[in-house]
C-alpha cells in the first residue's frame, strides 16, 4: 500500500468513527427529548385540573369576601344608627334625669338635717378619762385650755 492509500484509509476510518459518535449523540438526544415531552405532557395533565380547582377556589373566596363586605356595611350602618339613637336618648333624657337626681339628693339632705339631732348616738362617759373637745377646723392650741 502506498502512502496515499494509507492516508485515505485513515481518513475513512476517522470519518466512520465521527459518524458513529454523532449517531450515538443523536440517539441519546432523541431519547432525552422523548422523556422531556412525556414529562411536559404529564405536568400538563395534572396542572390543568389544579388550575381549574384554584380558579373555583378563588371564585368561592371572592363570593365570601363579597358577603363579608355586605355584612361589614350593614354593621357600620347599625353602629351609626345606634350612635345616633344614643345621642338622641342622652340629649332627651340626660338633662331631666340630672335634675331629678339633684332634687332627690336635696330632699335626702334636708330630711337628714331635720332629724339629725335625734339620730346622733348618745355620748358615753368613761370615769377617770378626759374626753377632748371636738375640733372644728380651727388651729390646735398647745399648752392652753382644752
Amino acid at each position: 500500500m502506498t502512502g496515499a492509500e494509507v492516508a485515505g484509509l485513515l481518513v475513512a476510518v476517522f470519518w466512520a468513527i465521527l459518524v458513529s459518535f454523532l449517531a450515538v449523540v443523536l440517539v441519546r438526544l432523541a431519547q432525552t427529548l422523548k422523556a422531556a415531552t412525556k414529562l411536559v405532557a404529564g405536568v400538563t395533565e395534572q396542572a390543568v385540573p389544579l388550575l381549574g380547582e384554584a380558579s373555583a377556589t378563588v371564585r368561592s373566596a371572592q363570593t365570601q369576601l363579597d358577603r363579608v363586605d355586605a355584612i361589614a356595611a350593614d354593621v357600620q350602618e347599625v353602629t351609626a344608627n345606634a350612635s345616633a339613637l344614643s345621642s338622641t336618648v342622652s340629649t332627651t333624657f340626660g338633662g331631666p334625669l340630672v335634675k331629678v337626681a339633684a332634687f332627690g339628693y336635696g330632699v335626702r339632705r334636708a330630711l337628714g338635717r331635720r332629724g339629725g339631732a335625734a339620730a346622733e348616738p348618745p355620748k358615753t362617759v368613761v370615769v377617770g378619762r378626759r374626753v377632748p373637745r371636738a375640733r372644728r377646723g380651727g388651729r390646735i392650741r398647745r399648752g392652753g385650755k382644752d
